[in-house]
C-alpha cells in the first residue's frame, strides 16, 4: 500500500470509530423506561460497559445510573440516553440494544458487529 492510500485508510478508521454510535430499539427503550420508572430511576441512563468472564471471555453488563464519568461516551437513541466508558467502548461501539418479550427466547438482545464469538445465552461474547 502506498503512503497516500494507508493515510487515506486510517483517516477512514478514525472517522468511522469516532462516528460510531450505541442504539437501542423502540422496543428496548420502551422495556428499559418502564423498568426504570418501576425501579424509581426516572432521571436515570442507561449504563453499558463490560467485563471478563461470561463463557466467551467478556459478559455485557447494564445499568441505570446518575453519574456520569469525565471520559464517558454519550449517546442518545429513541429518547434513552446510554453511557458507555471509554475501555467497555473498543467492544461495543456500533453495537444495538433489542428487547423481545417472546415467552421461549425473551429478554434483551445485543447485536454487535465487533464480537467474533457469541455464547449460546447471547450475554457474553469474544472480539
Amino acid at each position: 500500500m502506498n503512503e497516500i492510500t494507508q493515510k487515506d485508510s486510517l483517516s477512514k478508521q478514525q472517522e468511522e470509530f469516532k462516528n460510531a454510535t450505541i442504539t437501542a430499539t423502540k422496543a428496548a427503550v420502551k422495556r428499559l423506561k418502564a423498568v426504570m420508572s418501576s425501579d424509581g430511576k426516572d432521571e436515570h441512563f442507561l449504563r453499558m460497559s463490560v467485563e471478563g468472564g461470561g463463557c466467551s471471555g467478556m459478559t455485557y453488563n447494564m445499568d441505570f445510573e446518575n453519574q456520569k464519568g469525565e471520559f464517558d461516551k454519550i449517546f442518545e437513541s429513541n429518547g434513552l440516553t446510554i453511557v458507555c466508558d471509554l475501555k467497555s467502548w473498543l467492544y461495543l461501539k456500533d453495537i444495538e440494544i433489542d428487547y423481545s418479550d417472546d415467552l421461549l427466547n425473551g429478554g434483551f438482545k445485543i447485536k454487535n458487529p465487533n464480537a467474533e464469538r457469541t455464547c449460546g445465552c447471547g450475554t457474553s461474547f469474544s472480539a
